[in-house]
């Protein structure tokens, strides 16, 4: 615990993310002071910045928008510790938890009940979660030429290894390909994320849905540091081998949640990642005795992106996300 406390009281504290003052060649820790709390204490935002020997672009990794949301924690952590300053070109931020207040709660939302990544870039005068999304967005993400965000499906759920991208524009379509991911959703930046935020101030932003909450999955995480190490090769900021994958991903051009019309003990069938057939058995619903009240069959082709694993849903509850293939 003393070594743990030494590391960190001499991280300096920083009020903005200013790059041209950081010298070349250096990989350094910021405690950057977002908001205060209700004692008035300050709540410090954790950034690691890479910076190589020359100019070149701006990558910016952040993860746990959602405090529960935490396989994108150590692939940002790795990543940052893996960087040779002297090998690089360009600038890599990591931002290993973006939402501070709500990890410590360990919970989705934040402190107000709002959900951060519905309200960015946020507000410079507004309620508790739009000032603290308008200073991250402010103060750091602004910086970005490209953005990686990290996330994982939401409790209760289960997602496979995917990638939320506009498949239309050439540079958020090749980041989302080098990811090697088993899905791709075409899903251009919408109002409210970070990656909309990012792309209005004109960052090539890309949302990597890396499994499942609240816990750390080996695999999930190895494959994001795969791909973001295509990444750094791509753009000409690291120079290694690409990683190609084992198998092209299926590119989706849109998708859908399916919800229960009736409440109950569900059961989703499909694993993840598995294709369903128009009319396949996806779902069955029990009511408390454990009567089959309710069975669900796929309105269309299409393949499984994630799924509800909490048995209890009410009337109305989400239940499989089928994305639709179809952009090559």
């Amino acid at each position: 615990m003393n070594n743990t406390f030494q590391e960190t009281k001499h991280i300096p504290v920083i009020e903005d993310l200013k790059l041209q003052d950081i010298p070349y060649g250096t990989k350094q820790r910021f405690f950057l002071h977002i908001v205060s709390d209700g004692m008035g204490m300050p709540v410090y935002l954790p950034i690691i910045v890479a910076k190589g020997t020359e100019d070149g672009p701006v990558l910016g990794l952040t993860a746990a928008v959602h405090g529960n949301e935490l396989n994108g924690i150590p692939v940002v952590q790795r990543i940052m510790h893996e960087i040779d300053v002297s090998k690089l070109r360009g600038t890599v931020v990591g931002i290993p938890v973006s939402n501070v207040p709500s990890l410590l709660r360990r919970t989705r939302r934040f402190l107000d009940g709002n959900d951060l990544n519905h309200l960015m870039p946020g507000k410079p005068d507004g309620n508790v979660s739009q000032v603290y999304a308008w200073r991250l967005v402010e103060r750091v993400i602004r910086y970005f030429n490209y953005l990686i965000d990290l996330h994982t499906a939401s409790q209760g759920r289960i997602n496979s290894y995917y990638i939320r991208a506009d498949m239309v524009n050439p540079t958020t379509r090749q980041l989302a390909i080098l990811q090697n991911p088993k899905i791709i959703l075409h899903n251009p930046p919408s109002d409210g994320t970070l990656r909309g935020a990012a792309n209005e101030l004109g960052i090539h932003a890309i949302t990597l849905e890396v499994g499942n909450p609240a816990t750390f999955q080996r695999g999930m995480i190895r494959d994001g540091l795969t791909g973001i190490h295509n990444v750094l090769h791509y753009l000409d900021m690291l120079h290694s081998q690409i990683d190609e994958p084992v198998e092209p991903p299926v590119i989706c051009k849109n998708s859908h949640w399916m919800y229960s019309d009736e409440g109950g003990f569900l059961s989703v069938l499909p694993e993840v990642g598995s294709f369903v057939k128009k009319g396949q058995p996806i779902a069955t619903m029990r009511n408390v005795f454990g009567d089959v009240i309710k069975e669900y069959t796929a309105p269309e082709d299409g393949v499984v992106i994630g799924k509800e694993v909490n048995p209890i849903n009410q009337t109305g509850g989400r239940m499989l996300h089928l994305g639709i293939p179809g952009i090559q």
